[in-house]
């Protein structure tokens, strides 16, 4: 089959091997695929695959059909998605049965294919880490990108005010379109907006934990993205006054069995909205697999809306 591979740092077309169903796998048949930050990490080499998953083909979250299943829960052409360890930038994928949700039928692959990792990290942050209550007060970082998208989409359905940080007033309408009752703002005009219960931390760099003076009494700051940079400081006092609370949280590293309590999760959660269009998933481009190393290009640019999204076929 083809697939990307990783080379000395550099994205390539090559083959790789077809993969075979293992224990309680099926085989997917890869339809999208979604692109992220950790496969540029990934190809710098500060993200490695966990074990058990490719090591050399990048890609955390796939759209596709069941081709091959041993398995009484899904059958052979059912439409899936998941999250997965790695190896979802190539025309097949085993899966361990326990990741993949349905798609929707109301929801196209490129769209699905955008669906998983965004959407498991909005919800896994924002509801099962930070705890967001209906009236909470939420600030997102970097909210035009794939997860801050998700993020915005996830607070509102659980209740929240939201404010998004977008740095590039041009896009300013378009993150407004997806949650109208939203207040969108330039990062300079962040603290004025405030003080948040919930302060979510895409972007990273050695000042971005300054926000923790804009907390609340208890409130949370939740780092999910340092494309920035991986290493802030922080004013211990700022932290005590607040009573605030700094969290962390990052999905492929986890075990097969923690991965499959968050897609239960999400399937519980997030599926019903998603089906109904009252979530979006933010296309900002789709490349086909032979323009992979666009794709990567258009990742690291800045300006986007939403997802980069591969399609195999």
């Amino acid at each position: 089959m083809r697939a990307v591979k990783i080379r000395n740092g550099e994205f390539e077309l090559g083959e790789a091997p077809d993969p075979a169903a293992g224990g309680d796998q099926v085989v997917v048949r890869i339809r999208a695929a979604g692109l992220n930050a950790a496969d540029l990490q990934q190809a710098r080499g500060t993200y490695p695959a966990p074990p058990g998953w490719p090591d050399d083909i990048p890609g955390l979250e796939i759209a596709g059909v069941v081709e091959k299943s041993a398995t009484a829960v899904w059958s052979a052409g059912d439409r899936v998605m998941a999250v997965v360890g790695g190896g979802a930038h190539a025309e097949r994928i085993a899966v361990p049965t326990s990741l993949l949700l349905p798609i929707p039928d109301s929801v196209d692959d490129v769209h699905a294919a955008g669906f998983p990792e965004a959407f498991s990290t909005a919800w896994d942050g924002l509801v099962d880490q930070a705890d967001v209550r209906p009236g909470d007060r939420v600030l997102i970082t970097g909210a035009a990108g794939g997860v801050g998208t998700a993020m915005l989409q996830v607070a509102a359905l659980a209740g929240a005010d939201v404010v998004a940080s977008v740095r590039r007033p041009e896009t300013h309408a378009a993150v407004q379109a997806l949650v109208p009752d939203a207040t969108v703002v330039t990062p300079e005009q962040e603290e004025e907006h405030g003080p948040y219960d919930i302060v979510v931390e895409l972007v990273g760099g050695k000042d971005c934990l300054r926000r923790v003076r804009w907390l609340k009494p208890y409130g949370r700051i939740l780092v999910i993205g340092v494309g920035a940079g991986e290493e802030a400081s922080l004013r211990l006092f700022d932290l005590m006054r607040a009573r605030g609370r700094v969290l962390g949280s990052t999905i492929r590293a986890r075990s097969t069995v923690e991965k499959a309590v968050l897609a239960t999760r999400v399937r519980q959660g997030l599926l019903g909205a998603l089906a109904a269009g009252r979530l979006t998933v933010p296309v900002d481009s789709v490349y086909p697999l032979a323009q992979a190393r666009d794709a990567y290009v258009r990742l690291g640019s800045s300006g986007k809306l939403g997802k980069v999204v591969l399609r195999m076929d």
